[in-house]
């Protein structure tokens, strides 16, 4: 036998004894626009609003498009808590409001053996995608100083109500004392794990680090 096969042999073996693993899949990102100006990049934890279509890449074939199709409104989605496909957590970290990216997904960070709908098994995926909107996340770290208001790093009761308050105006709603109080008990009793009467800022954005 040849030395240039034994390396060969050797080298597969070596791959399996070892238990060496085959590369990750990855997505494909192409930025087609950038905003000259980015105040803030997206991230694992925000809330975004978005425009997109999908495509098959076998044959270009548009099986979904938020601009044609529904109710041709920009769609909302949480970044990185398994929300929307593993292709899309992955593709739109990093992002500016205003910026268009071209993601290709492979099958396993997309629909994979199972495909959906019209969208065959194993089939690799394009998506023209528009980010319209960057909102915190209810868990976000940026959320928690909104509501902190002396600084110190733990959020009171008196706190938690007031921003129910501002909240509540913001969307057209009327404040409603006796409501908020039951809602911020509620939130304190599943939220305070020490029941100090606080909740800190672990305690707040905890669930954060498990995206």
């Amino acid at each position: 036998m040849i030395p240039e096969l034994w390396t060969c042999i050797f080298s597969v073996l070596f791959y399996y004894v070892h238990g060496a693993k085959l590369p990750e899949p990855e997505v494909k990102i192409e930025v087609l626009y950038k905003p000259f100006l980015c105040h803030r990049k997206s991230k694992y934890g925000d809330i975004l609003l978005v425009h997109y279509e999908g495509f098959l890449e076998s044959n270009g074939t548009m099986f979904h498009s938020s601009r044609h199709h529904g109710d041709k409104n920009p769609v909302w989605l949480t970044l990185g808590i398994r929300e929307v496909i593993k292709g899309w957590d992955m593709g739109l970290q990093g992002m500016c409001a205003g910026e268009k990216r071209k993601l290709t997904v492979p099958p396993a960070l997309a629909y994979g053996k199972e495909g959906k709908g019209k969208i065959p098994p194993e089939s690799t995926l394009i998506f023209d995608i528009e980010i319209i909107e960057i909102r915190n996340g209810p868990r976000s770290h940026e959320s928690f100083q909104e509501m902190d208001l002396n600084d110190d790093w733990k959020l009171s009761k008196a706190e938690v109500k007031e921003y129910l308050r501002k909240e509540f105006e913001r969307h057209g709603y009327a404040a409603n004392d006796t409501h908020h109080e039951v809602m911020v008990e509620d939130i304190f009793q599943k939220e305070d794990e020490d029941n100090d009467g606080f909740i800190s800022a672990r305690e707040f954005t905890y669930k954060h680090d498990e995206l």
